[in-house]
């Protein structure tokens, strides 16, 4: 590794044996010119992108705050307390491309805006995803230009949905109108990914008994990196590379429990926590990594696939998810719905505040990074996809307004919304998809 005394470079890796590490931003890589006028890093360079996709609508009485600010939150987005000012809720957002309504439609437009061509076939067409288009712009200086995550270990094939390919709803991801990208859901092979390499089965069994942490690879270029750091650097360091080693911990221990029990977990690879909301968690947890190492500037995350059964024993809804939501006006039903949507709005409630506990700069990973949360589908019961459930979070380099709910003056396009937060990430478009405008009071101008 090499060092310079003048500014270390952002692209600085620690090598190990199978291992690439990459470093958070770090005083030590400000431009000498620029650490002599007191400076701090300009974190609002790295530019970061994310889209979290919850299935199947919600309960829009449940969901929509009551006014135009967030002080007062709704039941299902309560969890955002702690992270309120990050956050804006955007009300009648809707999503024509997927119509004629099906679940296939609304996990396939949710990033592309486009119109899934109907076929049980391979010859499916979609549309480039938001997320690529900034992949390709943002993500070149990156050891990934993005990065597809999921919480579903099984992808199913053929005729999924009313005729729609099995694909248009495993995957969020598409590089191109026929190039679907798939997603990881088995956090080991994420990390390994993000910091080492993969391997087989046998080989991560393997890796559970013979290495105790990708930390000692790296332990001869980590003891030479602090020599050359100052103690604010140092501290930094310290800070990830526990968070490395914590997030290391939590997959051997999944893995260690899943070979000391193994027939109930022979459907399940290596490592994967065994209770929904700890695999999430671990999930998010890889995120924050990857983003505060700059693997990655552009992350998508399936929290569970349209149609699931996943049931939520742990927040006592014994019933599957799917057909709950088919609920034909029943009020416990829809109560239930309501429960599982406060239960992953928790969980991403969770990553925000992982992002803002993380210093970065002059500010938090929070501050710096943009992130949509939400789904293609409104009103689950009729399969409409108008008064989506939509949230923007995140500080986009302090041009975020947060603490707001923003009532559409009319049904808006979820393409507005993508182009809109292009642009914020650099990304300069004159249209997206079926886009007809920005949502412009969404950001107000960097002060000067």
């Amino acid at each position: 590794m090499f060092i310079s005394k003048k500014a270390l470079p952002r692209r600085t890796f620690l090598r190990g044996l199978g291992t690439t590490l990459a470093l958070p931003l770090l005083d030590a890589m400000v431009p000498a010119m620029t650490a002599l006028a007191a400076t701090p890093a300009a974190p609002a360079r790295l530019r970061r992108l994310g889209f979290v996709y919850m299935p199947m609508g919600s309960d829009v009485s449940r969901w929509t705050p009551p006014g135009k600010t967030l002080d007062k939150l709704s039941p299902s987005l309560s969890p955002l307390a702690p992270v309120k000012d990050y956050v804006v809720v955007i009300t009648n957002m809707e999503l024509p491309s997927a119509y004629p309504g099906t679940h296939a439609t609304s996990n396939a437009s949710f990033l592309s805006a486009a119109k899934a061509k109907l076929t049980e076939s391979s010859d499916y067409h979609l549309g480039t995803t938001v997320d690529q288009i900034a992949a390709k712009k943002i993500g070149q200086e990156t050891q990934l230009p993005s990065l597809e995550l999921s919480m579903d270990l099984l992808s199913t094939v053929g005729q999924c949905d009313n005729g729609y390919a099995c694909v248009y709803q495993n995957n969020l991801s598409w590089s191109s109108p026929t190039t679907p990208l798939p997603s990881e859901a088995h956090p080991r092979i994420v990390f390994e990914n993000l910091f080492g390499e993969g391997g087989s089965p046998a080989d991560r069994r393997a890796a559970l008994k013979q290495r105790a942490s990708l930390l000692d690879s790296v332990s001869e270029d980590l003891a030479r990196l602090k020599r050359e750091l100052g103690s604010a650097d140092r501290a930094k360091v310290s800070q990830y590379l526990d968070s490395v080693r914590e997030v290391e911990r939590r997959i051997q221990q999944a893995g260690a429990k899943t070979l000391d029990h193994p027939l109930p977990d022979l459907d399940r690879p290596l490592g994967v926590p065994a209770a929904y909301a700890d695999h999430a968690r671990l999930m998010f947890d890889l995120q924050v990594l990857a983003l505060q190492g700059d693997v990655t500037r552009v992350i998508t995350f399936q929290l569970a696939r349209e149609t699931s059964n996943r049931t939520y024993p742990e927040i006592g809804v014994s019933d599957p998810h799917h057909p709950l939501t088919h609920h034909g006006n029943d009020p416990k039903k829809i109560a239930k719905v309501a429960l599982i949507n406060r239960f992953h709005v928790s969980l991403f409630a969770y990553f925000l505040k992982k992002l803002k506990s993380t210093p970065e700069g002059n500010g938090t990973l929070l501050d710096h990074s943009l992130y949509l949360y939400g789904s293609g589908m409104g009103n689950p019961n009729v399969h409409d996809h108008t008064n989506l459930p939509i949230l923007v979070a995140g500080g986009a380099a302090g041009n975020l307004r947060g603490g707001r709910h923003i009532t559409c003056d009319k049904p808006t396009r979820l393409a507005d919304l993508h182009l809109t937060l292009l642009d914020k990430v650099g990304v300069r478009l004159d249209s997206f998809a079926d886009s007809q405008g920005k949502v412009d009071d969404l950001f107000t101008p960097l002060s000067m």
